[in-house]
């Protein structure tokens, strides 16, 4: 599983099952529940790089960022721990 910390949001962390490039499961630390269960079930099956496409620069109000920008960061930074 890896953890990712998360930045400028309600949730703290997001927890990633990955397989071959592909989605297994996502859960969020805190947040609005189910909106983050709802972007969970949308990307499970989904390729990494389609998620990040989908979910990056996304942003919640005024913030610069939101949970599914920091989803996609999350994924980017599971990549790079891959290589």
């Amino acid at each position: 599983m890896f953890v990712y910390k998360t930045k400028g949001v309600c949730t703290s962390e997001i927890h990633l099952e990955i397989d071959n490039e592909t989605i297994k499961k996502v859960d969020f630390v805190r947040g609005c529940p189910g909106n983050l269960i709802g972007i969970s079930a949308l990307v499970v099956g989904m390729k990494v790089d389609d998620a990040i496409l989908k979910l990056k620069g996304i942003t919640c109000g005024t913030k610069d960022t939101s949970c599914p920008d920091q989803l996609s960061k999350a994924l980017e930074e599971y990549k790079k721990s891959e290589n």
